[in-house]
């Protein structure tokens, strides 16, 4: 059976020419004229890219299902798709090889590379790709960490500051290394907003401090985290310390220049920028030279081995390309219908039902910087219970109840919103709603209705209890 799809597949994608066509007619089956005329109508209104605000013109067969968790996971975008396609099929070379091949492949990494560059404002020499924020987040703790040994008395335990809110991808690695007794740990706490005071953090580092790890914005209720301020005052505090930024939410979603935060080492994500899952970056400051954590050959200019997922890369590379065309119309079309859904849920269910955790903001400051990303929303439905809420949505709504790598127990509430102090009968209740290129005003509306729909059905289920 797989066989047969594969080969239906690749039969669609060389003589179609087309990824978005090769999916929508061979995998799904039916749906070829649907999705062909939606992305040519979504890119006959932008030129060659799809337009803002678009139909995502292929749904994997869940047409019914309104997708609202960008923050879990962006779809891929068309474009993205597209621009992969000839390095799954005719532009297959190693980038390593000297030959034709190769040189094609190379030219398309590099090309890809100088993309993310102008994403974050930085020489492509100083983005390495790995394959998830994972990887880049672990690499950022353990090279640091192994550098600023260096800089310590012998017998000093390195020391770490970082949140109490941040991804597993930072909690766990630090844990794992405390519990080696390798490393000592301060958490900073956050405000009601999630937001973290860099005078807080300035006054967790100490003299044996070598990393600083804050997150640029939570996954979780999308408050963005004032790190230009956060790196002046650690500077101030102890000029030796490295600072790391786990930018997976921001990246894509809002400006994010590394040299506007100031830090040494940042953290991008593929998926969740319209790029495929398994591929990823990090951002290592010029001069700064982080030990390995891969062995092999000398890929990425020797810093880390593997031979390039090109596809990947290049989706990636797209990506931010993208952002860099459209970015401000992306962040304003997301602002502008994530405010539609909460008025919606609202005017529905009741403002004080609803405890509005997101510090909604529709752009930036006067200083220029956003205080919370505008493609999240992030509401707790007073005496509901989240787990209810979203059995009954499944089939008609893609939302959570909090980051998708969390626990997902039917009455368990989120640490981040236990360390924002949400009270129970509100934090029970949580819904993560997110936003994104391609979320329509229609589907916000129907999505709207049918989340007080469920709310209400749950509320019908208790009375008779």
């Amino acid at each position: 059976m797989m066989r047969s799809l594969l080969r239906l597949l690749l039969s669609a994608v060389y003589t179609s020419g087309t990824l978005a066509g090769a999916l929508v007619g061979q995998l799904v089956g039916g749906r070829t004229v649907v999705g062909a005329r939606r992305l040519a109508a979504s890119r006959a209104a932008f030129g060659m890219r799809c337009a803002v605000g678009s139909p995502l013109p292929l749904t994997s067969g869940a047409e019914s299902c309104i997708y609202l968790d960008y923050a879990a996971t962006c779809p891929i975008y068309p474009d993205v798709a597209e621009a992969m396609v000839p390095y799954f099929t005719t532009q297959w070379g190693n980038p390593s090889s000297p030959h034709s091949y190769g040189r094609q492949t190379k030219v398309a990494v590099d090309t890809a590379r100088a993309h993310v560059g102008t994403l974050l404002g930085c020489n492509p020499s100083e983005v390495i790709f790995t394959s998830c924020g994972s990887e880049s987040d672990n690499w950022a703790i353990l090279g640091a960490v192994e550098l600023g040994r260096a800089f310590l008395q012998p017998g000093d335990l390195p020391h770490v500051v970082t949140t109490t809110i941040e991804h597993p991808a930072i909690t766990a690695c630090l844990d794992h290394m405390e519990q080696r007794g390798e490393i000592s740990v301060s958490s900073v706490g956050v405000d009601s907003w999630g937001r973290v005071t860099p005078a807080d953090v300035a006054n967790a580092v100490c003299s044996r401090t070598v990393l600083v790890s804050v997150m640029h914005a939570n996954n979780e209720v999308g408050t963005v985290q004032p790190i230009a301020a956060i790196v002046q005052a650690v500077r101030a505090a102890n000029p030796k310390t490295l600072l790391h930024t786990d930018a997976a939410q921001t990246v894509g979603k809002v400006p994010v220049s590394v040299s506007v935060l100031g830090v040494d080492l940042l953290t991008l994500v593929g998926h969740k920028i319209g790029a495929p899952k398994g591929v990823a970056a990090l951002y290592v400051r010029e001069g700064l030279v982080l030990p390995k954590m891969l062995f092999g050959g000398g890929q990425e200019s020797g810093r880390r081995a593997g031979t390039e997922c090109v596809p990947l890369i290049v989706g990636l590379g797209e990506a931010c390309a993208i952002w860099n065309e459209q970015g401000v119309e992306i962040a304003q079309h997301s602002a502008s219908i994530r405010d539609r859904l909460l008025a919606n849920l609202e005017s529905k269910l009741g403002a004080g039902r609803l405890r509005i955790v997101s510090p909604i903001s529709f752009g930036p400051s006067l200083a220029g910087e956003w205080p919370a990303l505008p493609n999240v929303l992030s509401v707790c439905v007073r005496g509901a219970k989240s787990a209810q809420i979203l059995a009954r949505l499944q089939e008609d709504v893609a939302a959570s109840a909090g980051a998708a790598c969390h626990s997902h127990a039917a009455d368990s509430v989120s640490g981040v919103l236990g360390e924002l102090k949400v009270p129970i009968e509100y934090a029970q209740g949580a819904l993560r709603l997110s936003v994104g290129r391609h979320t329509t005003m229609a589907e916000v509306d129907r999505g709207a209705e049918l989340i007080a729909e469920a709310v209400l059905a749950c509320d019908r289920l208790l009375e008779r209890v």
